[in-house]
């Protein structure tokens, strides 16, 4: 089989690699490659790392195999890419950390110097742009191939990857890959790569089918109404034929409560494989922790339960934390909306908040009226406290950066200053890198040169940014 096109390709791709690793504007490859490359880049991956980081030892190795779900899959996938006697197969945890290893002793001795071996974490966040990490990252079979790889010393090297996600929990279990030098493996690989970790997927699939007939057969002998039957992962497996819990309930542990997306609270006790849900008494009012720090959606903890929340039902618990003696319907339409406001809103939006969370938000005038935690108020103390390195584990990002709220936006503006302020005067290399990471640090122009009078793979990347 002829293998030009794709030695052309790797041709091609060491004009753009070099700049690419250091740092500077390079020609596309492949989108894919490309969104890797910048990942990569941005968690300060050194391109001239020799190997793979070795993170288990061989006792921690055998442990992890033996507790690991795809363990009893290991014949079929091993059958499955029998015919690949020439190249290495690895299996991997969800952390891009391998399993096992077979194939080739030839080609198993060369990899033995890059870290494709037992133990060895394969993370894009650990090695940068490869078969395994890009296929765990991006939660899709992909094919890297030589001179694709971030570290040169994978330039002679291709492998195909796809992850194996379990059907009951929709959570990655880890990858298959398998790896050669770049003279021997076909990209069309990928396809039966692919196909293996769909088998696997699919027997997983086939088991949880046999657990749930198990567990109904044994939930139909029971008498009377016993409740809802939930898998262990808190699927709806029967007990429900109108359907009005959904696919999933979240499962917070046996014996404790969990609101149903329908407002109830029930209770869950352990039965056979799985759990029954039976009706509760509504739990008396529980301490609110509010995450609103950062990118992601903001989150809150009810008890032992846990949420998303609208942008404006957080605005207006950010609020009333911030504003403990309360504040009335005017008050907090003018601090969301400012001239504009209609009291009559937020009643209605405060009369929803209620039926979620009872009389843990209160009335005349509207307060919190139970212990609260919240990350921005954790992040007021410790600016008082004058910690750079528990300030920089603490901001994660800016306050409900997508609000629009008058109040929120002076808030969130006069945290960002006093905890960049802090890190600029007292952090250490570790704090600003922290910082860094933010949505507002990523890009801010003062911390990466900071950052880029450090020696070490930090000021690579902080250089990188600048450029």
């Amino acid at each position: 089989m002829s293998y030009a096109p794709f030695t052309a390709y790797s041709r091609l791709l060491r004009g753009p690699h070099e700049p690419a690793a250091a740092g500077e504007a390079w020609s596309q490859p492949r989108r894919v490659i490309t969104a890797s490359w910048r990942r990569s880049i941005r968690a300060g991956i050194d391109p001239d790392l020799e190997s793979a980081p070795l993170t288990h030892d061989m006792p921690h190795v055998n442990d992890a195999r033996d507790s690991h779900p795809l363990r009893p899959l290991l014949p079929l996938l091993a059958q499955t890419l029998s015919g690949l006697t020439d190249h290495v197969v690895l299996v991997t945890d969800r952390d891009g950390t391998v399993l096992w290893r077979d194939g080739s002793r030839d080609v198993a001795r060369r990899a033995d110097d890059v870290g494709l071996a037992d133990g060895h974490q394969w993370a894009e966040t650990s090695v940068g742009t490869n078969g395994i990490g890009t296929a765990l990252a991006t939660r899709r079979p992909v094919h890297v191939y030589s001179d694709e790889h971030l570290m040169r010393v994978l330039h002679v090297w291709s492998c195909s990857a796809a992850p194996i996600t379990d059907p009951d929990s929709g959570e990655l279990l880890g990858c298959v890959d398998v790896s050669d030098t770049s003279a021997s493996l076909h990209p069309a690989t990928l396809a039966l790569v692919a196909a293996a970790a769909k088998l696997a997927e699919a027997q997983l699939a086939l088991r949880m089918h046999e657990r749930d007939e198990r567990l109904r057969r044994r939930f139909e002998s029971l008498r009377g109404r016993p409740g809802i039957l939930l898998s262990p992962t808190g699927r709806v497996i029967a007990g429900d034929p109108a359907g009005t819990l959904g696919d999933r309930v979240p499962v917070p542990g046996a014996g404790r409560r969990t609101v149903l997306r329908d407002g109830r609270v029930a209770q869950l006790e352990p039965f056979s494989e799985g759990y029954l849900l039976r009706a509760a008494p509504a739990a008396p009012a529980a301490s609110l922790r509010l995450s609103f720090l950062g990118e992601g959606p903001p989150r809150i903890r009810h008890g032992d339960h846990e949420r998303p929340l609208s942008l404006r039902h957080a605005e207006i618990l950010a609020l009333l934390a911030l504003h403990p003696r309360g504040l009335t319907a005017e008050q907090l339409s003018f601090h969301l909306y400012g001239d504009t406001g209609n009291p009559v809103t937020i009643r209605a939006e405060i009369h929803r908040l209620r039926t979620w969370f009872g009389d843990a938000v209160a009335a005349k005038p509207y307060r919190l009226a139970c212990p609260v935690e919240a990350d921005f108020l954790a992040l007021r103390a410790l600016l008082s406290s004058g910690d750079p390195a528990a300030l920089a584990r603490a901001y994660t990002g800016p306050l409900l950066p997508r609000s629009e709220s008058p109040e929120i936006r002076r808030e969130r503006d006069e945290l960002e200053v006093q905890v960049r302020s802090c890190l600029l005067r007292k952090g250490s290399p570790d704090d600003l890198w922290a910082y860094a990471q933010t949505p507002n640090g990523r890009d801010d122009y003062e911390v990466l040169e900071r950052l880029a009078t450090f020696p070490g793979p930090r000021s690579a990347a902080a250089q990188t940014r600048l450029h």
